[in-house]
C-alpha cells in the first residue's frame, strides 16, 4: 500500500509493539535463552528511544531516511520546545506592534492607537435591541471607514465579509448575531513592552485613536514599562470577549497598578518636564497674573468656575503657584511629613526658612517646594497618600491634572539653563582642591618610604609593582 507520511511517534510505538510479539513469540516456542534476552535489549531499546533518543551511550534510533526520530523529551525540552516556544510564548492573533512617542495630553491610563491599526483589528460584539442602530451604521460604513466593521457573523456560524457587500445590498442584522467592529475610543486593550519582567510590563489602557503611525503613551507610565522614546516598540493586545474585557478592567487597568505589592510604594509618578515644572511652579517668588491664572484654570478638571481669592491684591492682584497646584490636590488629603530634597537636617519648625518643608491640610498646599520626593514614587509621597485614601481613580485624576497644568505653566514661563549654571561654586571648588591637595600627601608618603626602602612587598608582587599599585589605590579613591 502506500506510505503515509506517519509521526515519529507513531513509528516508534509500532516498532514496541513488533519487538513485543516477536519477544513473545520466541519466549513461548522455547528458543534459547541469548535470542531472548537479544529482543528483551531490543524492546527495552525501543521504550528508552520513544522517551529519550538523546541518550549518552546508547545508538540513536533513526529514520528510514537517517534522521534520528524526535522522541517525547526532545519535544519538551530547550528553547523551541513544547514548554518555552509553545507555552510560555506563543503566537496570537489580534495584536498589534509599532514604535512608542510620549504624549502628555491623554491619560495615563489610555493609549493613543493609529487609525491604521484600529481599522484593521476587531472585537467581537453581539448583537441586541440595544447597540443594533450603532452595529448597523458600523456594517454600513464596511472595512475601509473607521469606524467600520470586518465581519458579521450569522447565528448559523456563517461569516459574511464585509469587502464583498456593495453600498445597495447592507447586511440587515438580527438580534444574536455578531458584528466583528474595529476598535475604537474606550475599548479597552492590554498594553506590554518586552521584556516583561514584573506584572506592571502588561497593563490594560482605554484606546485613543489618533492620526500618524505610532501609539502614544503618557509620560508617567513609562517608568513602570521601563519605556523610553528612543525607537522602543510595544505590543497591544485587544481582548475577544465582555468576560476577558471585564477582568482587565477589575485587575490590569494603570490606576489599578499606581502602587506596586512588591514594595509597597507606587511605580509611578511626576517626570521629566512636569517635575522639573513643579519645581519651579511651587516656589514661593512664583506669582501669575490674572489672564495666565484665567487660562490656567481651564486646564484643572473639574473646576467649578470661581476664580480663587488672589494672595496678593494690591497693586496688582496675583495668585501664587502654590494656590493653583491647590485645585490639584483632591480635598480631604493631609500630609506634614513630606520634605523637599534639600531639607536640612534636623530642622524640625513648622515653617522652613528655604521652604523645604512640606505641609498640606486638606487638600491646601500651604507651604514648601514639591520635588521628586513628594510627586516621585517615594513611599508615603502625596500620590501613595492619595492612592491610599481616596483610591485609584483620584490618584490617576492627579497625575492627569498634574501634568495638564504645570505644562502649560512651563510652556508660558519657560526653562533654560546657561552656562553659568554649570560653573562650580567657591565651596566645591575649595572642596576639590583640598581632596586633590590630600591625594597628593598621602601619594608623596608613600614616595618617601619607597625611597628608605621602608615599603612592604604586596603578595606576588615586586617592589615596584607594590608602589606603583600603591600610588594608583590612592590617586582613583580621591
Amino acid at each position: 500500500g502506500t506510505s503515509r507520511g506517519e509521526d515519529d511517534l507513531t513509528h516508534k510505538l509500532s516498532d514496541i509493539l513488533k519487538a513485543n510479539q516477536n519477544l513473545q513469540r520466541y519466549e513461548s516456542d522455547g528458543s534459547p535463552a541469548h535470542v531472548v534476552s537479544e529482543f528483551e535489549a531490543l524492546l527495552q531499546f525501543h521504550c528508552a528511544t520513544y522517551m529519550d533518543n538523546e541518550m549518552a551511550g546508547q545508538p540513536q534510533a533513526l529514520q528510514k531516511s537517517g534522521r534520528p526520530l524526535k522522541s517525547i523529551r526532545a519535544r519538551l525540552k530547550g528553547k523551541e520546545g513544547r514548554l518555552r516556544g509553545n507555552l510560555m510564548g506563543k503566537r496570537v492573533d489580534f495584536s498589534a506592534r509599532t514604535v512608542i512617542t510620549g504624549d502628555p495630553n491623554i491619560s495615563v491610563d489610555e493609549v493613543g492607537v493609529p487609525k491604521s491599526i484600529a481599522s484593521n483589528l476587531t472585537f467581537p460584539e453581539i448583537v441586541t435591541p440595544f447597540n443594533v442602530d450603532l452595529l448597523q451604521e458600523l456594517v454600513k460604513n464596511g472595512p475601509s471607514v473607521h469606524p467600520g466593521a470586518k465581519y458579521v457573523i450569522r447565528d448559523t456560524g456563517e461569516r459574511i465579509d464585509l469587502k464583498h457587500t456593495s453600498g445597495t445590498n447592507v447586511v440587515r442584522l438580527q438580534n444574536g448575531w455578531k458584528v466583528e467592529r474595529h476598535i475604537n475610543n474606550g475599548d479597552i486593550i492590554i498594553f506590554n513592552r518586552q521584556p516583561s519582567l514584573h506584572k506592571m510590563s502588561m497593563m490594560g489602557h482605554k484606546v485613543r485613536v489618533m492620526p500618524f503611525s505610532t501609539f502614544r503613551l503618557n509620560l508617567s507610565v513609562t517608568s513602570p514599562y521601563n519605556a523610553d522614546f528612543d525607537g522602543d516598540e510595544m505590543n497591544m493586545h485587544v481582548p475577544q470577549s465582555v468576560e476577558t474585557k471585564a477582568e482587565i478592567k477589575e485587575i490590569c487597568m494603570v490606576p489599578k497598578q499606581i502602587v506596586s505589592p512588591q514594595s509597597n510604594k507606587p511605580v509611578m509618578g511626576i517626570v521629566q518636564d512636569t517635575l522639573c515644572g513643579i519645581r519651579k511652579f511651587t516656589k514661593r517668588d512664583t506669582f501669575l497674573s490674572k489672564d495666565l491664572v484665567m487660562n490656567i484654570l481651564m486646564w484643572v478638571k473639574d473646576w467649578d468656575g470661581k476664580i480663587p481669592t488672589p494672595c496678593i491684591l494690591k497693586p496688582i492682584p496675583l495668585w501664587t503657584g502654590k494656590q493653583i497646584l491647590s485645585m490639584i490636590i483632591p480635598k480631604g488629603i493631609n500630609s506634614d511629613n513630606l520634605r523637599h530634597s534639600t531639607h536640612p537636617d534636623g530642622e524640625f519648625t513648622d515653617i522652613s526658612p528655604g521652604d523645604t518643608k512640606v505641609l498640606i491640610e486638606d487638600g491646601e498646599l500651604l507651604c514648601g517646594i514639591i520635588c521628586k520626593k513628594t510627586v516621585g514614587t517615594a513611599q508615603q509621597g502625596l500620590i501613595h497618600v492619595i492612592m491610599q485614601e481616596l483610591g485609584p481613580n483620584r490618584a490617576k485624576d492627579f497625575l492627569n491634572g498634574c501634568q495638564a497644568v504645570v505644562n502649560y505653566w512651563l510652556l508660558q514661563n519657560g526653562f533654560s539653563i546657561g552656562i553659568g549654571d554649570t560653573i562650580a561654586d567657591k565651596d566645591t571648588m575649595e572642596s576639590i582642591t583640598q581632596t586633590i591637595n590630600s591625594a597628593k600627601e598621602r601619594v608623596a608618603e608613600v614616595i618617601i618610604s619607597a625611597q628608605q626602602n621602608n615599603l612592604e612587598c604586596q603578595p606576588g608582587m615586586t617592589i615596584r609593582e607594590s608602589f606603583e599599585n600603591k600610588v594608583n589605590k590612592e590617586l582613583n579613591t580621591a
